[in-house]
């Protein structure tokens, strides 16, 4: 393997790690200890941060020159 197929491994075992202790924080957080009031605006936020996030990766999937830019 070259040193950028495991730089890569090793991000998305970090990315999921932080996804775990993600969830794991907020199942703990807010579906045990009912915050009261702010469980449906926290609802909320969270839904439309999953929408902003799907729309920005599906317009980059989209993109036919995502892989012609430079960077890459």
């Amino acid at each position: 393997m070259d040193q950028r197929s495991i730089a890569g491994l090793l991000a998305m075992l970090v990315i999921a790690a932080l996804a775990v202790l993600g969830v794991y924080g907020f199942s703990t957080g807010y579906l045990v200890n009912s915050p009261g009031d702010f469980f449906a605006p926290t609802i909320g936020v969270l839904a439309v941060a999953v929408l902003a996030v799907g729309a920005l990766i599906a317009s980059g999937v989209g993109s036919k020159r995502w892989r012609e830019n430079p960077y890459w």
